[in-house]
C-alpha cells in the first residue's frame, strides 16, 4: 500500500480555537512533542496508539482524546490502513491549566455524546458564517470535558431562566442582519455563555443559532418572492455568501433558493411551508 498523507488546516474566527487540524495518514509516525495549546482528537477511521506521560493510551473510532498542553506525546498508526483524523487545538479559555493533571491520567474519554458534538462542531467550522453554532457547541464541549476531568461540577441537568431567555431572544431578534457572537451576548446579558445557550435551548426548544437562522431564512423567502436575486438576499439577509443561504434554506424550506423563488406565484405548486 502505497504511503498517503492528506491534511487541511485553518484557523477559525472563534474564540477559543487556536487551529483546526485534518488528517489522513497510513504510515507517519509523530516522534515525541509538545504544544502549547490542549489536543482534542477524534479519529473516523483506524486507530491511533501514543504515548503519554510514559503511558500507551489508543483511539477507537468511539472515543474522544484530549491530549494537555506541555506534556510530550508521541504517536503512530495502530492499523495497516493508518488513520484518518480531525482535531482541534484549543487555548485555556474552555480548558485551564489546572485540569492537566487529570487529562495526563485519564486522556481517552468514551462518551458517545461528546464524540457526535465534537464532530458536528467541526462541521460547523467548516462553513464561515455558522460562528455562532460553533460557538455554542464549543461551550458545551467546554462544560462536558471539564465534567469528565472534575466529576464533582456535575449539575442535576439545566435550570429553567425564562427571563434570560427572552432577553437573549430580543437581542437576536435585534441583531438578525449583523450577527452576534456568543461571547458578546453573555457580555450584554451578564451570563455565562453555557448558561446563556442552555437557558434559551431549554425555553424555546432550539439553540440560538437554529433560531438566528430561522429568523434569516424567513427574511430570505420574503426577499425572493419579491424578485431579489440569491446573491443579493444572502447579503440583504446575514448570510455569509449565497452558499451559506443555500445550505440553511434547503435544510428549513426544503428546496434551494433558486428553485423556491422560481415556483412563486404558482398557486398548484407550494414551495414550502
Amino acid at each position: 500500500m502505497a504511503t498517503r498523507q492528506e491534511v487541511s488546516a485553518w484557523r477559525p474566527t472563534v474564540p477559543g480555537v487556536v487551529e483546526v487540524f485534518h488528517a489522513h495518514f497510513t504510515e507517519y509516525a509523530y516522534p515525541m512533542h509538545v504544544h502549547d495549546a490542549w489536543t482534542l482528537l477524534i479519529v473516523d477511521d483506524g486507530a491511533v496508539r501514543y504515548d503519554l506521560d510514559r503511558h500507551e493510551h489508543g483511539t477507537p473510532h468511539d472515543t474522544v482524546t484530549l491530549l494537555p498542553p506541555h506534556v510530550p506525546h508521541n504517536g503512530s498508526p495502530a492499523t495497516p490502513h493508518g488513520f484518518r483524523k480531525r482535531v482541534l487545538y484549543l487555548d485555556a479559555t474552555h480548558l485551564p491549566d489546572g485540569l492537566i493533571g487529570p487529562a495526563v491520567d485519564r486522556p481517552d474519554l468514551r462518551d458517545p455524546e461528546l464524540r457526535l458534538r465534537v464532530g458536528q462542531l467541526h462541521g460547523a467550522l467548516a462553513h464561515p458564517g455558522d460562528e455562532l453554532e460553533a460557538e455554542s457547541r464549543l461551550t458545551f464541549i467546554g462544560e462536558r470535558l471539564r465534567s469528565h476531568l472534575r466529576p464533582r461540577l456535575l449539575t442535576n441537568g439545566p435550570r429553567p431562566d425564562p427571563a434570560l431567555a427572552r432577553r437573549l431572544r430580543e437581542l437576536l431578534d435585534e441583531h438578525v442582519v449583523a450577527g452576534l457572537t456568543l461571547d458578546d451576548a453573555a457580555a450584554l446579558l451578564h451570563a455565562h455563555p453555557a448558561h446563556l445557550v442552555r437557558a434559551f435551548s431549554t425555553a424555546y426548544g432550539i439553540a440560538p443559532h437554529q433560531y438566528l437562522n430561522s429568523r434569516r431564512v424567513d427574511r430570505a423567502r420574503r426577499l425572493l418572492l419579491d424578485g431579489l436575486p440569491p446573491g443579493e438576499v444572502a447579503a440583504t439577509t446575514g448570510f455569509f455568501d449565497q452558499s451559506h443561504l443555500t445550505r440553511h434554506f434547503r435544510k428549513l424550506v426544503g428546496v434551494t433558493p433558486g428553485r423556491y423563488a422560481a415556483k412563486k406565484g404558482r398557486r398548484g405548486d407550494r414551495a414550502g411551508s
